[in-house]
């Protein structure tokens, strides 16, 4: 799938024409990190995001449970693009997070299998007969099990 920031600044190719899943996240994180009402996420395998010049991709680092999460943005527009858990002992995830709305590629039937989480903090309705769970699914951190 072809990704990129609001300005283009920021162009990449996922390794996959499709994600291995799509999350909507309604967490009071991923509701302030995405200035709406919910983050959507879509998982890849691991790519390295290629900037066109040193400086054009920031990164803002913060806690976890499982580590750290690494989000990568455009800064000239200021775009998230890509989130990169990291272990507590600095291993890079297996799997990595591209914020959806920056693939061109999403359909509306891609969404429909989306899983949402951590629904006890939604400010909006659940749609009837999703997958869903009150917080992380089973499974927990899933980006250092698989490949």
């Amino acid at each position: 799938m072809e990704g990129r920031c609001q300005c283009g600044l920021i162009r990449f190719t996922t390794p996959t024409p499709k994600p291995k899943a799509i999350y909507v996240c309604h967490c009071t994180e991923c509701r302030h990190q995405s200035s709406s009402t919910h983050g959507m996420t879509a998982v890849f395998p691991w790519f390295k995001l290629e900037p066109p010049y040193p400086g054009a991709i920031g990164v803002y680092s913060r806690p976890n449970p499982h580590g750290r999460t690494d989000g990568y943005f455009c800064t000239k527009c200021g775009s998230r693009l890509i989130h990169c858990p990291v272990s507590h002992t600095g291993e890079p995830a297996k799997l990595l997070s591209v914020k959806s709305g920056c693939l061109d590629g999403m359909t509306k039937e891609m969404l429909r299998s989306a899983v949402h989480i951590w629904t006890k903090s939604a400010v909006v309705d659940i749609p009837d007969g999703v997958e869903q769970y009150e917080e992380e699914p089973p499974g927990g951190d899933w980006s250092f099990d698989e490949e």
